[in-house]
């Protein structure tokens, strides 16, 4: 294995710019949750000219949704869902400054070219691993709308969460490269 490389947020976008696709990340700091219900919400803020309710410049989204925390745990399980669901409100988030995504699976083609505008980097972690990453998250406050249960925006403190960058701010996708690789 490459070296790992550790980030610590705050983060910048110069930041993100010397992420290349295959890196392998070790990310402690904040990062929020969100997933399909809150980025309708957001959406509708934005358009009806509304602040948000967290900002979300300079900051990662992870799209999960925690299970319910048992006693004397931090959260329940939790794991990254499927990132193409959110795919029509990335051009969204990065206007809002967002420096990137944390998910699982492929995006739409559009994508990486909007990580390549906008300077942002989509992060790819652990489908499955629900009780390893539940074990990373150190803090987990329910930061904007709360009635929407597990998919209420909430700020997580993590701890070496392990995440490999999927699409760099060049706009290349890992999974791309790998297969080209791999046909030879």
């Amino acid at each position: 294995m490459d070296k790992i490389i550790k980030l610590h947020t705050p983060l910048t976008k110069a930041d993100m710019g010397n992420l290349n696709i295959g890196d392998v990340l070790e990310l402690t700091g904040t990062v929020y949750t969100a997933r399909d219900a809150a980025h309708k919400r957001m959406q509708s803020a934005m358009e009806a000219g509304l602040a948000q309710p967290v900002d979300f410049r300079d900051q990662f989204i992870f799209y999960a949704g925690p299970c319910p925390t048992k006693p004397g745990r931090t959260m329940g399980s939790i794991a990254p869902t499927t990132s193409m669901r959110m795919d029509s409100f990335v051009e969204m988030t990065f206007k809002l400054g967002m420096l990137g995504m944390i998910g699982k699976g492929d995006r739409s083609g559009f994508v990486p070219g909007l990580c390549k505008q906008y300077g942002g980097v989509y992060l790819l972690s652990i489908g499955g691993a629900s009780a390893m990453i539940s074990n990373q998250v150190k803090t987990c406050e329910v930061v904007a709308y709360e009635d929407l249960g597990t998919e209420s925006v909430k700020r997580l403190g993590v701890e070496n969460l392990r995440l490999i960058v999927g699409i760099d701010t060049k706009g290349r996708v890992f999974q791309d490269e790998q297969i080209r690789l791999y046909r030879r």
